[in-house]
């Protein structure tokens, strides 16, 4: 007896496959095996004219019954189909970035950030041993939550201002907050006008503005008691993972959730999940990666066993805080509201794990590939596993959100990575480390590593969100490539010796200036399409760890050059939480660049999702 539900789906189109021979006098007919070599769905037009219209259908309609039972007999059973879906991007993507780590030594510190911050696979640790020093210090126990402070703001209804907070420049600040609903708002302005509490007045605008306030009966106080000490807790001299970025994410989650194509979709308590996991996603950031974590043995990595060690904390510290004196905002909420709260909260936040991206992005690109509509054409999501899987890729949309930016903006927020990264660099360098990829203030590839960025991980992600929400993201695909061709262009040619017969080296303005100069021509891009199907891919598939090992010793042949698939051009890219690159050639970085980049700026190869 069949009881596994595949093995089920198997037999029952086994059964319908022979019945129908039956009933259309086809049932001698071997099963087609016109697809054991390909991977594409059969033709329906290669049966003869003289054969009758029933008996060409039938014919036809056998031959795909055919194909699907081959493609599910060969299927690995043990993987999902999720799973499937993201090794196979996996793999596709190590080739390319295989193919890029051996053009220059800069294209091998693209290659090596990008399959180090967004591809989960084994890392051999250097496990440090805490200063003796560290080890003198009082222990706490380990089930108490680090950097948990009391909250320390007090407000009453009567005396709540405009916009939560008391702000110098209110109307400059007011003027600001008019375009809460456009992508693209200036972020820092709104800090500087609400006296550094930009997470504060953007959650309180959106709140008011959805009239969240009301539909859950939060007290106007207690939110804004919750919201000031939940901003306390961001680092003010962590560069880039603070208060600023948080209300960033906020605002552009709040975008996302409005998109046309998705109205109506999203309940209260789904859009109060969404915007409450964006404030909290990044609380209490010390400023380093979860790999530096685990590699100092640090008592947050001990806490949670090395698994998504950062986001397992953001998430801690902000449910935390709801516990202290007039901060829960969610005391109104019934018991199985909390409860469905906390779970979508958690899924999201654990999601903004950047080693998760490539797990994301498949899943999304089969939602995409699978979608439902209704008969009005909005998008269908009938369960959880869909509906949290679409919001979790938007908060993370929204995290990698700042190529998709307008370019000042964009460019701000590349400066404070950089200054993380290299803060970060600075600490392993003092411990003896190994220093991470772009940590390293002595050796950054700027302009090379934002396209790399892009092209790799920012725009397959938001390209196949503008497909699931189309047409309702063009514009910002614009953007995004708009500042792609920019960092292109700025990538600058292999420096003419100096008189003294040294490298000539650039200063980060001068690689960054906008304008024209010696990088400001750029040589055609190759275009790599990621489908779902790899052309001539063998039945025995390596594993994503397998294709690891090959990285750095065997050039792959790459099976989409540009002319192999027809492509819909999308256009216009750029970066976010992980638009963390920037960039200074060293002068031995640059001689060694030379080789390979006297025609003109090197091009990063582009890296694209299709069908």
């Amino acid at each position: 007896m069949i009881v596994t539900p595949f093995a089920q789906v198997l037999a029952s189109l086994r059964t319908v496959r022979s019945n129908f021979a039956v009933i259309t006098g086809q049932q001698d007919r071997a099963a087609s095996k016109t697809r054991s070599l390909g991977n594409n769905p059969p033709s329906m037009c290669k049966t003869s004219l003289a054969e009758e219209p029933h008996q060409q259908l039938a014919i036809e309609t056998l031959d795909e019954l055919d194909w699907c039972l081959e493609q599910l007999e060969t299927l690995k059973t043990r993987h999902s189909v999720s799973e499937m879906a993201s090794n196979k991007f996996k793999r596709m993507l190590n080739r390319e970035l295989s193919q890029l780590s051996e053009t220059s030594r800069s294209g091998n510190q693209v290659s090596e950030f990008i399959s180090s911050t967004f591809l989960e696979k084994p890392h051999d640790m250097d496990i440090m041993s805490p200063p003796t020093k560290e080890k003198d210090k009082k222990k706490r126990p380990m089930s108490q939550i680090s950097g948990v402070k009391k909250a320390t703001h007090s407000l009453v209804p009567s005396t709540i201002p405009r916009f939560g907070v008391n702000a110098s420049q209110e109307e400059l600040l007011a003027k600001e907050l008019e375009d809460i609903d456009r992508w693209g708002i200036d972020i820092f302005k709104v800090a500087e006008y609400s006296g550094n509490r930009p997470l504060t007045v953007t959650m309180y605008t959106i709140f008011q503005e959805r009239d969240l306030l009301k539909t859950f009966k939060i007290p106007v106080d207690h939110f804004i008691n919750f919201m000031m000490t939940l901003e306390d807790h961001y680092h003010s001299d962590v560069a880039y993972h603070n208060n600023i970025h948080a209300a960033d994410v906020v605002q552009s989650t709040h975008v996302l959730l409005s998109t046309p194509a998705l109205e109506a979709v999203f309940t209260d308590l789904e859009i109060l999940a969404a915007l409450f996991a964006s404030s909290i996603h990044d609380v209490d950031h010390p400023g380093v990666s979860n790999q530096f974590l685990i590699n100092t043995n640090s008592e947050l990595a001990l806490m949670y066993n090395d698994v998504s060690v950062l986001e397992n904390h953001h998430l801690a510290v902000g449910f935390k805080l709801l516990q202290e004196d007039n901060c829960d905002i969610f005391q109104n909420l019934s018991k199985k509201q909390r409860q469905s709260l906390r779970k979508m909260v958690i899924d999201m936040v654990l999601a903004t794990d950047m080693s998760k991206h490539m797990n994301l992005l498949a899943d999304l690109k089969t939602m995409v590939e699978t979608k439902k509509v209704t008969s009005l054409g909005v998008l269908l999501l009938d369960n959880y596993s869909d509906r949290i899987q679409v919001l979790q890729n938007m908060v993370h949309c929204a995290d990698l959100s700042n190529p998709t930016k307008p370019l000042e903006l964009y460019r701000k927020w590349t400066d404070r990575i950089m200054v993380e990264f290299f803060t970060q660099g600075d600490r392993e360098r003092d411990k003896g480390m190994e220093i991470s990829p772009m940590c390293d203030k002595h050796n950054a590839s700027i302009e090379k590593n934002q396209v790399g960025f892009i092209d790799y991980i920012v725009h397959p992600l938001w390209e196949t969100w503008a497909d699931l929400v189309h047409p309702d993201a063009q514009e910002i695909l614009d953007t995004l490539e708009d500042n792609r061709e920019w960092y292109q262009s700025m990538i600058p040619r292999s420096p003419s010796p100096s008189p003294d017969g040294q490298e000539g080296r650039g200063s980060l303005e001068e690689a960054s200036a906008p304008g024209g100069g010696p990088g400001s021509t750029t040589t055609e891009k190759f275009q790599f399409v990621l489908t779902l199907e790899e052309e001539g891919e063998s039945d025995t598939e390596s594993s994503p760890e397998e294709e690891k090992g090959h990285m750095s010793k065997t050039k792959h042949s790459s099976a989409f050059d540009s002319g192999s698939v027809s492509t819909r051009r999308l256009n216009k890219i750029l970066t976010g939480d992980s638009g963390r690159t920037f960039s200074l050639d060293s002068e031995k970085d640059m001689a060694e660049d030379r080789e390979t980049d006297q025609e003109g700026p090197s091009e990063v190869p582009r890296f694209r999702l299709g069908t």
